[in-house]
């Protein structure tokens, strides 16, 4: 279903859809990161073929790392704020329960808290500016997205034209969020 401006301020997104946004969004950072490292300029190498800059490959792979690892930590978050329970969780990674959740529940609470902040009045909090800007404009970073995965859309098949806002599902405003480890 696609988003219309006029409805975002009345029912804003769900914490899951949030979450799922976020996820994106590191998605995306990640794959802008991995796509700059497959082209090699002809100021990269010296004649001999060895590095003009030694170290920058590794540099830009320990970058990609780091982008990977926000990845996997959104992802798990997006998997809470979508019910799944430490347990699911811990046994898709093919660990326990506990240590899934101690891998992951300090960046669970932060977006929690972050998605609170920006709730409140002029509050993004002071989380990394994708998160905030996430959480204080989701529509917005939706639509940046749905520009970016059509902007590289390689044969993906017909994702429509809000690829990433047209996915998102808005919170009823009588609901409450549940706590997925709850029975």
């Amino acid at each position: 279903m696609a988003i219309e401006d006029s409805d975002a301020a009345a029912s804003p997104y769900t914490d899951a859809a949030r979450a799922r946004l976020a996820m994106a969004h590191e998605a995306c950072e990640l794959a802008g990161l991995a796509r700059a490292a497959v082209p090699i300029g002809e100021h990269e190498l010296h004649p001999d073929g060895t590095a003009r800059s030694p170290g920058s490959v590794l540099a830009d792979a320990a970058g990609v790392l780091r982008a990977a690892h926000r990845f996997f930590e959104a992802a798990a978050v997006s998997e809470r704020l979508g019910g799944a329970s430490w347990q699911l969780i811990g046994d898709v990674l093919g660990v326990e329960a506990q240590s899934a959740r101690a891998r992951f529940a300090a960046a669970e609470s932060c977006f929690r808290e972050e998605l609170q902040k920006a709730g409140a009045v002029g509050g993004a909090g002071d989380a990394g500016w994708w998160r905030a800007y996430t959480a204080g404009n989701p529509l917005e970073a939706a639509r940046d997205l749905d520009d970016w995965v059509l902007r590289h859309e390689d044969g993906d098949g017909d994702l429509g034209a809000a690829p990433v806002s047209g996915g998102l599902v808005r919170r009823d405003p009588g609901s409450k969020q549940r706590d997925p480890d709850s029975k």
